[in-house]
């Protein structure tokens, strides 16, 4: 007899055990299957951000942020510190320990909200009476039947043509979190967000860095000025960066790895390394789900298909994060998580995608929600540009991280805040405040007008703001 829920979710990720959680909040009866384990077979909720993504990346780069700081500016302080050395494997545990705790977080959320949660492999079996019949695989065969199911499966690292992840010479990002040993030489292929991370974790910590990538502009999804100031700041750090890059046949051997490149001005180029990271993006994951059992349409890319409400061309399922169209990001999972099991309610709940802001972890850290300069040239949109340095914070100078500035974009005629852009200690933080601004169509000026606490970062956000009527206090 198939044990029958108001919600089933597929996955457990960002996306997957908040719409779990949300579901019950509101009353549904739910279940949620993952088949992500832990090395001893352990379930392991939360997905890649949890597993090998966004948790375990902070925590190494929290770590081999304190390291840096201990060899290169403790100093500054007057903290004389002598001998400074690494223990890899307790540096890599507390990033395992930090993911065991988000794990387990997950599945205590699951009992606090009555949701029940099958460890194994979810996949849809037919259409039966009036809804799902989902099957789950794993150390208990289970049947479930359900009146609405939530696809969550998230993504998986792609891979070069040819060159499958071994986790040991070529590496995703999860064979990228768990090295042994620092390379002397590690390559990384792609300067997006988790090269970028990745590469600077490494570096940090002793490697030659060499990250190479396709596009011929450095971080071109970023605003240009931003992107600039990003390039001359990595590489002055050590990070060696190429771009318009063309990637010829990889070879591994037990020892080392080759990559032949065509740099940006057409010569033939070798790089030689111990590890290779291969960041070039991720594919929606969907093997063993069955969409072609009961027919769940997919794009050309292999994206579940779903309108503005996140619903696929079947009745009463949904499809929500990485396996679907838009930005691969946690933050925006979990808001279609939310909306979705808000919209199964009765409720009209609405994902703005304009305001989702974007984040890189690296020092200095980079974010940015709305559109950047590029983009409003290209629209033909007339705006007004303000910036501030935090050269001139005195928060920053206080910290001794004065790298960066905020930039803000408004509308020419209204002032409406159109984009918001900062490179620099906590950008990830800062953020916030341009994403509500943002979200209630506010003005330049309403941030201008707003008390900022003194000495806080928060202050460039200010001045920036009154720099687009061109009238800063501190610069």
């Amino acid at each position: 007899m198939a044990k029958q829920f108001d919600v089933v979710v597929i996955g457990a990720g960002p996306g997957g055990y908040i719409a779990a959680i949300r579901a019950a909040q509101l009353g549904m009866s739910v279940a949620c299957i993952d088949a992500w384990s832990t090395a001893d077979g352990k379930p392991a909720p939360g997905g890649t951000c949890t597993n090998v993504g966004c948790i375990p990346s902070k925590a190494l780069l929290q770590s081999s942020e304190h390291y840096d700081q201990a060899n290169h500016h403790f100093a500054e302080h007057g903290i004389e510190v002598k001998g400074v050395g690494l223990k890899l494997d307790t540096l890599v545990g507390r990033k395992d320990s930090v993911v065991k705790q988000n794990n387990e977080g997950i599945l205590y959320l699951f009992k606090k909200n009555k949701v029940t949660f099958f460890h194994g492999t979810g996949s849809f079996a037919a259409y039966v009476d009036g809804g799902w019949s989902i099957k789950v695989a794993g150390a208990s065969e289970e049947d479930l039947l359900a009146k609405h199911v939530i696809v969550a499966t998230g993504s998986a690292p792609r891979a070069l043509p040819g060159l499958p992840f071994d986790e040991k010479k070529i590496l995703s990002n999860d064979g990228a979190l768990s090295l042994g040993a620092v390379p002397k030489k590690l390559g990384v292929i792609g300067a997006g967000v988790i090269g970028l991370e990745l590469g600077s974790v490494w570096r940090r910590l002793g490697a030659e860095v060499t990250v190479l990538e396709a596009m011929p502009d450095f971080l071109a999804v970023a605003d240009q000025q931003v992107a600039k100031e990003a390039l001359k700041v990595f590489t002055k750090q050590g990070l060696k960066i190429s771009t318009g890059v063309k990637i010829g046949e990889v070879k591994t051997t037990a020892k080392s790895v080759t990559v032949p490149y065509t740099d940006a001005s057409g010569a033939e180029q070798s790089l030689a390394v111990d590890n290779l990271i291969v960041s070039i993006g991720r594919v929606p994951h969907t093997q063993g789900l069955g969409v072609d059992t009961v027919g769940l349409k997919l794009d050309e890319r292999g994206f579940v298909i779903v309108d503005d409400e996140c619903k696929t061309n079947l009745p009463n399922v949904w499809a929500v994060g990485d396996v679907v169209r838009g930005p691969m990001l946690a933050h925006k999972a979990e808001e279609e998580g939310v909306a979705v099991a808000e919209r199964i309610s009765g409720q009209h709940s609405h994902v703005n995608f304009g305001t989702i802001p974007s984040v890189i972890y690296t020092s200095p850290e980079i974010a940015w929600v709305g559109r950047n300069e590029q983009q409003l040239k290209t629209e033909g949109v007339a705006y007004k540009a303000g910036s501030f340095p935090f050269l001139a914070n005195g928060r920053a100078r206080a910290l001794g991280d004065t790298t960066g500035f905020v930039k803000i974009l408004a509308d020419a005629k209204t002032d409406e805040v159109l984009g918001v852009h900062i490179i620099g200690p906590m950008a990830s933080e800062l953020i916030s405040e341009a994403v509500t601004i943002m979200e209630f169509r506010g003005a330049a000026e309403d941030i201008a007008r707003i008390c900022h606490a003194h000495p806080t970062l928060s202050e460039a956000m200010k001045e920036a703001a009154l720099a687009v009527d061109k009238r800063t206090l501190n610069f």
